[in-house]
């Protein structure tokens, strides 16, 4: 197979090497947005990220196969994937692990006001808070119970948390107390202390967070987004942090990178990293299992 592979896997030439010994003549392309170094004609399977947010997959008509290093599928024109009857896969699992772990050590951080000691440290000054919330018995809500949500589910449990769940399959899991329809979600949002945003952005998800959404809100709840930032309406998110919520923990935003001007930057109550929750150590190498194993399955 004529394999296109762009530098979304990682700078290791571990991988090209492992796929060009499955029989595939791979072609490589550091750049997504770079143009192409052949023919897209020539391609019949793709190892990618958002490289048809740069060459119209309508280009590429010869194309059976697309592995994705992302465990999203919104930068894919996914109608045209399915009539055209193209295999493919998401990195699903991937980075699970350190964007579970992260959502843990946002919450820790805004409980335990670590923004006010750093601040006192910087200064040298000695002080002690005495109003810090404890995580046990809290109960957490995760939107999105598939792969991230699970690995948030098993961490935040370990705190001796309740885990309630909100999704479109509600099978039974046992690490969450209860899934719930994902169209219960207001009847279930003034049960929880923390709000895990984990699902995928879609036509129906986006803005699934908006001034409505708040409103069912627990007073002094926190928000933690690390999904995808259209999920969440931003002026609605604003007015919530300055009149609701205890505090947000957000990796993801409507608009990336986040606007210099935008006021989320100076609240005291929010976290704000960019677009970072995934990386982790272990990545490359669950990557690199999940592309092989896809591919050898794709081929038998």
């Amino acid at each position: 197979m004529n394999l296109l592979v762009t530098g979304a896997i990682g700078s290791s030439k571990d991988i090209l090497l492992e796929l060009e010994k499955m029989g595939n003549n791979v072609i490589f392309l550091q750049n997504e947005k770079d143009e192409l170094p052949t023919a897209p004609e020539q391609i019949e399977g793709i190892i990618c990220n958002g490289l048809f947010l740069h060459h119209p997959i309508e280009k590429f008509i010869n194309l059976k196969y697309i592995q994705l290093t992302s465990a999203g599928f919104d930068r894919v024109p996914m109608e045209y994937v399915e009539e055209k009857g193209i295999a493919i896969y998401n990195a699903r699992g991937v980075y699970s692990v350190p964007m579970a772990e992260y959502a843990v050590c946002g919450v820790l951080s805004l409980y335990k006001q670590m923004q006010f000691f750093n601040k006192n440290q910087n200064e040298h000054n000695w002080e002690k808070h005495r109003k810090l919330p404890e995580l046990f018995g809290k109960t957490v809500l995760i939107v999105g119970c598939g792969s991230v949500g699970n690995e948030c589910a098993m961490r935040f449990k370990a705190f001796g948390t309740k885990i309630i769940g909100c999704d479109i399959n509600t099978c039974y899991n046992p690490n969450f107390n209860k899934i719930y329809h994902i169209d219960e979600l207001y009847s279930v949002l003034p049960m929880a202390d923390i709000v895990v945003l984990t699902l995928p952005l879609s036509d129906k998800t986006r803005h699934l967070i908006d001034e409505k959404a708040f409103s069912k809100f627990k007073d002094a709840s926190v928000l933690v987004n690390i999904s995808r930032g259209a999920v969440v309406e931003t002026n609605a998110l604003i007015n919530a942090l300055e009149n609701k919520l205890f505090g947000a923990v957000l990796d993801v935003f409507e608009e990336e990178p986040l606007n210099s001007s935008s006021p989320l930057w100076d609240m005291q109550n929010v976290i704000i990293t960019p677009h970072n929750s995934f990386i982790g150590d272990g990545n490359k190498l669950r990557l690199y299992e999940l592309i092989l194993n896809n591919l050898w399955r794709y081929s038998k």
